[in-house]
């Protein structure tokens, strides 16, 4: 399993995702999750999974070995990002043709999210079908995998209008929450961040388990939680005499 978390926000795009993999709790592996396609000053696609590895795996391979061979459609050459994600829906859905008679599960799912030069930053969330649906103002943010322990806080905090900054630690107190609650959601982190009509393809970071500020939001988000349960007034007598 995984947790990955993707914002189209008023300022840019954000992205994060846990790099765990594991068949079972001795069979744990470190996979990214997150991966860059782009021309530098024409456009920035980032694309997340989550689901079975093999899969998407393939899903990535065919994406890149389609680029190189610059034959047909491929995301170097889409005009828009609704094309690029009718082609990374398509190539998910010729990937599990192949294991269709097989009794496993091999699904997974993806997000998407970039910007092709003369069009608006997009944010897609593509299923394992491999249909999609687009974020809006309303729903800023997609998640794909571990997703429930994550939520509340985002729901809660983010908005479209957040600052790119505010929007980071919400993601970072999002994978602190599913990493406490869940063990098949591990570290490193994989982030991301795009800034609007930027065109400038991002370094990203990874986030280790000694990262000073990870360790500083989620150890103050942790001793916050506990200040303000203590602060709250006691309920009346009648809910629990």
């Amino acid at each position: 399993m995984t947790y990955c978390v993707a914002m189209r926000l008023e300022e840019g795009l954000v992205f994060v995702s846990d790099s765990r993999t594991n068949a079972g709790i001795d069979q744990i592996a470190v996979f990214r999750k997150l991966h860059l396609f782009g021309i530098e000053g024409e456009r920035v696609i980032v694309l997340q999974s989550s689901g079975n590895l093999a899969t998407s795996q393939s899903v990535i391979t065919l994406l890149r070995q389609r680029i190189q061979a610059d034959e047909g459609s491929h995301l170097h050459n889409v005009t828009n990002m609704y094309e690029a994600a009718t082609l990374v829906g398509q190539t998910l859905r010729d990937v599990l043709k192949k294991y269709k008679e097989q009794d496993m599960d091999f699904s997974c799912s993806l997000l998407l999210g970039g910007q092709i030069l003369g069009e608006e930053p997009k944010l897609f969330n593509i299923y394992s079908q491999g249909n999609f649906i687009a974020a809006t103002q309303d729903t800023p943010y997609f998640q794909i995998g571990e997703s429930k322990y994550g939520k509340p806080i985002l729901d809660r905090a983010l908005t479209y209008f957040s600052p790119i900054d505010k929007a980071l630690r919400c993601a970072l107190i999002s994978f602190d929450s599913t990493i406490h609650s869940n063990l098949s959601v591990g570290m490193p982190l994989d982030l991301m961040v795009y800034r609007n009509n930027s065109f400038k393809l991002p370094q990203g970071r990874r986030l280790h388990n000694d990262d000073p500020y990870f360790q500083m939001i989620r150890t103050q988000w942790s001793e916050g939680l506990k200040q303000v349960l203590g602060e709250l007034p006691s309920p009346p007598a009648d809910y629990w005499h």
